[in-house]
């Protein structure tokens, strides 16, 4: 029997754009003769659509036709939105949500109460994940190697502004980089080689976030492993960014085909080792399931600095998580189904806990 799977995407984020051309990729890869396909739409606003059941991909996420949606949406009209009466409930929803209001454990909650099945990480990993500042405290924790950083509040900069100034440039050394710390995709980030630019680095960053982070700017290339599984993650082979631009910004991303990416990356067994190593503590510490990105720095000496890991990353063919994996043995289409087995298989596992 088919089962029936909801694919939720868009959202209420900078990276709606991200999260569409996701959806549209694994679209057209899924094994429409195994599942009954929904799609779910979140608008820019946050309202939900839901669509009619897909037999077959489509060539554009525009063809899709919604019912009217939920706008501003109550907890409980989302869930007759999701568990309709008289309707076979979903076996699995696939959050294909990137950024805030849906990587960040908000929607993972929503259906984690809903008692649904989900692809991906959980509330903890998820909401941890996004917060480079949660993130980066829990990597110390595991004794994962980092480069310097400074992190601060809105308020904090404001009252406060010559102070952090100096006490970034006590702790760290120019350049630096200024990141939100609850955004993906690199929006908001900027290098900044001196005071001036520092503040108008923070002053971008505060756009997006109440949180801002700032860390020492390092020469090092940018290495990258995909993680797969749940309580025994398997790393897939190292893939090396290789940017036209200064650094691997959101137009590098998602606009440019110039960047090159090497894989497998061309460093030693000993680096890795290490980051294999790294990138399953990473995982462990956060208590992941499902995927993960891990982001590492390796300099000329082979130093390996752990920089983030990313709980929902770039899923289109041509994203790095997917091509890691593609080079590792495993194909696209494959990789998808992987990840549903991983969400049923935890689920059931979640039903063998006692509330009484």
């Amino acid at each position: 029997m088919k089962k029936k799977l909801g694919l939720l995407y868009g959202g209420k984020s900078a990276e709606h754009e991200v999260s569409l051309s996701t959806a549209k990729a694994v679209i057209q890869a899924l094994h429409f003769d195994q599942y009954d396909v929904f799609p779910i739409f979140i608008t820019r606003d946050g309202e939900w659509r839901r669509g009619a059941k897909l037999t077959a991909p489509v060539e554009t996420i525009s063809e899709l036709q919604f019912e009217t949606g939920l706008k501003e949406a109550r907890p409980n009209d989302i869930s007759s939105f999701l568990l309709e009466e008289n309707e076979k409930p979903f076996d699995v929803i696939f959050p294909l949500l990137h950024g805030t209001n849906g990587e960040d454990g908000t929607v993972q909650g929503l259906l984690e109460a809903l008692n649904l099945p989900y692809v991906g990480n959980g509330v903890l990993a998820s909401a941890a994940g996004m917060d480079k500042v949660v993130m980066k405290q829990l990597f110390e924790i595991a004794g994962l190697k980092q480069v310097p950083y400074v992190y601060f509040v809105r308020k904090e900069w404001q009252k406060n502004q010559e102070a952090l100034i100096a006490k970034m440039e006590e702790n760290l050394t120019w350049p630096v980089f200024v990141k939100p710390a609850n955004l993906g995709s690199s929006v908001g980030i900027s290098k900044a080689a001196n005071r001036e630019e520092l503040v108008n680095a923070i002053e971008l960053a505060l756009k997006y976030d109440r949180k801002v982070v700032v860390e020492t700017g390092i020469v090092a290339r940018e290495v990258e492993m995909g993680v797969l599984g749940n309580d025994e993650p398997k790393v897939s082979v190292p893939g090396e960014i290789k940017p036209v631009t200064e650094f691997y910004d959101y137009d590098s991303k998602y606009n440019d085909d110039k960047t090159d990416l090497l894989i497998p990356a061309p460093v030693s067994e000993g680096v890795i080792t290490t980051m294999s190593d790294m990138a399953i503590r990473a995982f462990k510490i956060l208590d992941c399931s499902g995927l993960v990105r891990a982001d590492f720095f390796v300099n000329a000496q082979d130093e390996v600095y752990i920089n983030e890991v990313n709980t929902m990353p770039g899923f289109t063919p041509v994203s790095m998580y997917p091509i890691l994996w593609q080079n590792t043995g495993v194909a696209y289409g494959d990789l998808i189904e992987k990840l549903i087995s991983l969400a049923i298989e935890r689920h059931e596992e979640k039903q063998q806990l006692q509330y009484q």
